[in-house]
């Protein structure tokens, strides 16, 4: 059921149906919330302690998946080529614990969350979740002293959480009808304004899209990786699989269809498909209610997934920016240490 109103949500956020008009309203109190809590920070009445590392923030301002993910992926691999040590906090959606914690690559996935669980796995970087990502943020400074850029999943939103560059996901819908929550997508009036946190410049914001991109934004192609895994490190090619007659997709994703669309692609024929609700955790399925298919799912499902269907295949997703979004990364983030060498008491 929750699947089929996340479904028919994002169809109706495309237009500015009729039936919409009722929850017009409950976007104003949204907005009105929204603008409260910004108010906060920017009057001093909330402060917003400067950090003494280089912040970058991963996220998007419209519901559903936009890729943020694989963004942080890519994001920590540049940074890492280019000499940095980094650090990467999330939330950790979908865990079952409120502490914070590192996560490591073996953790069970109902500790730490699928999201955070994959880019522990793929980063080779520190990965800290928690219900506070200033904390989480903190913890994972104490533990590795020499970090000097962290990375954090999603938090845009998170107003209380200083940072230098807020990277903006922006899906191939766009805007859609450009309401707020719950009438539109959006989860904050758009165009975006950067945070400005107290002793350190107003962060600059990279708008990335995967649709058509505006000027002074970057371009992004999202696609799947030429090497598919399973539960025990045995891995084949993706396109060995286009003869395999009774292929099954699963994903518990935001926005399976296009899961399921990319695969279709990338020419293989799928005999099924089951879309979950973002983060299911498969309690109750067995391999058998799966049925008598070749699995296919997201590198995200996987770790739960594996758990009844080791012998799933997981697809990596990668995201490809323009090269010109690293170099403006690069930018602001020289920019940012700069700023920090330069003042009284070097933040």
């Amino acid at each position: 059921m929750r699947n089929l109103v996340t479904r028919l949500l994002l169809r109706a956020w495309q237009s500015r149906s009729v039936w919409m008009w009722p929850l017009i309203p409950l976007s104003w109190l949204y907005g009105l919330i929204l603008h409260l809590r910004r108010a906060l920070y920017a009057l001093g009445w909330r402060r917003v302690k400067p950090l003494p590392v280089c912040v970058v923030v991963v996220g998007n301002v419209v519901a559903g998946g936009a890729g943020k993910t694989p963004t942080v992926l890519s994001v920590v691999t540049h940074l890492r080529a280019q000499g940095w040590v980094v650090g990467i906090v999330s939330k950790g959606y979908g865990r079952d614990e409120a502490t914070t914690k590192e996560v490591l690559p073996h953790a069970p996935v109902q500790t730490v969350g699928d999201e955070a669980l994959l880019l522990a796995q793929r980063s080779e970087v520190p990965v800290f979740v928690g219900p506070s990502r200033q904390r989480s943020l903190q913890t994972l400074l104490r533990a590795y002293p020499q970090t000097r850029i962290v990375v954090c999943d999603d938090g845009l939103q998170d107003y209380g959480l200083c940072r230098d560059v807020e990277i903006c996901m922006m899906h191939e819908d766009g805007l859609g009808n450009g309401y707020l929550l719950p009438a539109g997508p959006l989860r904050e009036p758009w165009p975006r304004q950067a945070l400005a946190c107290a002793g350190v410049q107003d962060a600059h914001l990279l708008i990335v899209s995967a649709g058509p991109t505006q000027a002074g934004q970057f371009a992004t192609r999202r696609s799947l990786g030429p090497v598919v895994r399973r539960a025990d490190g045995s891995t084949c090619t993706l396109s060995s699989l286009q003869a395999e007659p009774a292929l099954k997709a699963v994903a518990g994703i935001a926005r399976p269809a296009q899961f399921f669309a990319m695969l279709e692609g990338a020419g293989l024929t799928l005999a099924a498909q089951e879309a979950l609700a973002d983060h299911a955790d498969f309690q109750g399925r067995t391999r058998t209610s799966l049925g008598a298919y070749t699995l296919l799912c997201t590198e995200k499902d996987a770790a739960k997934l594996w758990a009844i269907a080791p012998d799933a295949w997981a697809v990596p997703l990668e995201q490809n920016l323009d090269p010109g979004f690293y170099a403006a990364l690069d930018a602001r983030i020289a920019a940012a240490w700069a700023g920090r060498l330069s003042s009284p008491d070097g933040h």
